[in-house]
């Protein structure tokens, strides 16, 4: 299958699950989809029928309240049902609101506290190192989350070390809960900081498949320090009504709204 037409898949999982569960954070799935279908389906070694296999890569959504597209693109890929999906945020089922490992294959770790997936991602890829493996490790982030004092500990701890193995991705909608990054803390210029913390950094538009593809595949070639792929994204990328809004970050479609999602999201 085509990785748009993955994204598109997810997209349309994503509206139907948080709306069914009452769940918000559409806006934020809708920015990485088209991240997660190219990691997915082009670029990571995984296998959804050995979920456990010891060589495969390491996926971590530090933005835990995405969960609903990760769960989506598990469902796309194999590693669990797409009838499960339906149970999103309901009584009684794994398929949490803020994504979670626990009954999950596929998911490396429970996130939600915002800061934590970096981190943890980097013990990660220094254990790999330990073990001489060739497993790399990514880590999907929010640009928000560069407010925290943790994820700065985390990128001097990666360079300091030289781990080429880990890879991390910025959904860079430029939009958090409550208003713009800009407005908020202004992490501008952004690349440069990252750059001198010893990166390599790479920045590419989100939701161009073969842009992503080559700007991951690069990433996978880097040698001696990690990499940091600034993907440029538009939050509730999809449906017209609400890209770029802030209103959907903590909103989901219902009624009339959700038809008319639903609608532009099948004309992709």
């Amino acid at each position: 299958m085509e990785t748009e037409q993955i994204a598109k898949n997810i997209r349309i999982h994503a509206l139907r699950m948080t709306s069914l569960g009452g769940s918000s954070h559409i806006g934020s799935v809708f920015s990485i989809a088209d991240i997660l279908s190219v990691l997915y389906s082009r670029i990571m070694k995984v296998d959804s029928e050995n979920p456990d296999w010891p060589d495969r890569d390491r996926f971590i959504l530090s933005k835990g309240h995405a969960g609903a597209g990760v769960y989506a693109v598990l469902a796309e890929c194999g590693f669990i049902s797409v009838d499960q999906l339906q149970t999103h945020y309901q009584d009684g089922s794994k398929l949490s609101g803020h994504v979670s490992h626990k009954g999950i294959p596929g998911v490396e770790l429970s996130t939600g506290s915002l800061g934590h997936g970096l981190g943890v991602g980097v013990g990660m890829a220094k254990a790999i190192k330990m073990d001489e493996g060739s497993q790399k490790v990514y880590v999907l982030m929010s640009d928000g989350e560069f407010d925290e004092g943790s994820v700065w500990e985390a990128i001097l701890f990666a360079q300091h070390h030289k781990l080429d193995n880990l890879i991390a991705i910025v959904d860079y909608n430029k939009i958090q809960s409550l208003a713009k990054v800009s407005e908020t803390i202004d992490l501008e210029p952004f690349s440069q900081k990252l750059e001198a913390f010893n990166w390599r950094v790479l920045e590419t538009d989100g939701h161009d498949h073969n842009s992503l593809y080559l700007a991951l595949e690069s990433a996978r070639e880097n040698i001696g320090r990690p990499t940091l792929i600034i993907a440029h994204t538009i939050k509730g990328k999809g449906v017209s009504f609400m890209e770029n809004t802030i209103l959907w970050h903590y909103r989901c479609a219902k009624g009339d709204e959700f038809k008319e999602a639903m609608k532009e999201l099948e004309e992709i």
